[in-house]
């Protein structure tokens, strides 16, 4: 599919209303059907973006995937909905009236900015990532604030707005990019728009290293249930050199308070796993501080204290046992204990949670459930046993 006007016009509305939920294995005869009627080609792109849409589901919502337009690229890079929603509110609260949204994609951040009431300058200069952001303006009714430009970003004047949001691209023809210096625009590039505005946005990948992090900005790594989904460089307004995690939905917020790394203890009573964005921001030590507690080791990210304290940034775990890793006792204390349900989760080992999962309870029997945690403690390979405190 490299043009979406032949979907935007009533035909092609009225196929995309055919198809939509089509199941994979009923292309076939929905095509065949369909093609009696109408272009073999427009029935391939309707059915293409018929699949698109229920692959953004998970980003967007039913509700607003069924509408949008999008492209391969578009799905599998654009930020979910939440994320978006979040920083469309912080820049909000900064006083920002006015984005220039560059490498805007299909316009996910726009329509977020947007629905925050603020106006937008989305630039692409790829004509149908373009063509698809300025469509999906228009299906959600927001092309009043939404003003799509195809144009490369690096010669768009952005002096007339109050902040600039950068999303470079971060894959290539070999996938994933981790030197900020290769993404498409370079890091180095993004940042020197930013320091021109009065406040910006640079949307980065979460593993970026926190040396890469100019001295400038505040960085912030975000999270959504549970996984992490994207750091962010802030300028103006907020606090340069600044660390923050922040948890959704809720949003919550850990700042960073410059805290030493917390001292390695012995195994207590509970294990704390901090959430992946308080990992990623370097933030361990203020959980640990926060429940009281220490490492397991001096180079993971376990916590372990005697005492429970309930906290949105970290897990609890009540530990029962603690043995040297060894497949055969864990299997016999399975079986022991008639443990039906085994999660394995590891941090510092090299086995693979699923190998052994599959070793130590080959047949899941019994009703009761365990948690094993494939770790090291005081450098040596251990397991530690429990449940959710």
């Amino acid at each position: 599919m490299n043009d979406l006007a032949p979907l935007l016009t009533p035909e092609g509305r009225a196929l995309l209303d055919d198809v939509r939920g089509t199941a994979p294995a009923d292309e076939l005869a929905v095509a065949t059907r369909l093609r009696r009627e109408h272009p073999a080609e427009l029935v391939s792109a309707a059915l293409g973006q018929a699949r698109l849409r229920q692959r953004a589901v998970v980003k967007f919502g039913a509700e607003d995937a069924e509408r949008m337009f999008f492209t391969p690229n578009g799905v599998e890079q654009s930020t979910r909905a939440s994320v978006a929603a979040y920083r469309a509110g912080r820049l909000k609260s900064l006083g920002v009236t006015s984005v220039a949204d560059l490498c805007c994609g299909i316009g996910g951040d726009a329509i977020a900015l947007a629905r925050a009431g603020i106006r937008v300058l989305a630039v692409d200069r790829d004509p149908l990532t373009a063509a698809a952001a300025r469509a999906n303006a228009d299906a959600l009714g927001l092309a009043g604030l939404i003003d799509v430009r195809e144009a490369d970003v690096t010669e768009v004047d952005t002096a007339s707005y109050d902040a600039v949001f950068v999303d470079p691209a971060r894959r290539g023809g070999r996938g994933r990019i981790f030197d900020p210096e290769a993404y498409s625009p370079p890091l180095s590039w993004a940042v020197r728009a930013a320091l021109r505005a009065p406040h910006a946005a640079l949307k980065v990948a979460p593993g970026i290293p926190h040396e890469a992090v100019p001295a400038q900005a505040e960085a912030e790594w975000i999270s959504d249930g549970g996984d992490v989904k994207e750091a962010v460089l802030w300028f103006g307004g907020t606090a340069p050199g600044g660390v923050r995690a922040t948890l959704l939905p809720g949003p919550r917020t850990l700042p960073g308070r410059g805290l030493p790394d917390p001292e390695v203890r012995s195994v207590g009573r509970y294990l704390y796993e901090p959430d992946g964005a308080v990992i990623r921001a370097h933030l361990v030590a203020e959980v640990a501080q926060e429940v009281e507690g220490g490492l397991v080791d001096a180079t993971i990210a376990y916590v372990t204290s005697d005492a429970l304290h309930t906290s949105p940034y970290a897990t609890a775990y009540e530990i029962t046992d603690r043995l040297p890793f060894n497949v055969k006792k864990l299997k016999a204390l399975l079986r022991e204990r008639e443990v039906g349900i085994l999660t394995v989760k590891k941090r510092g080992s090299a086995v693979e949670p699923e190998e052994l999962r599959r070793k130590a309870l080959p047949k899941p029997q019994g009703p009761h459930a365990v948690t094993v945690f494939l770790t090291r403690v005081a450098g040596a390979p251990t397991m530690l046993l429990g449940h959710p405190a």
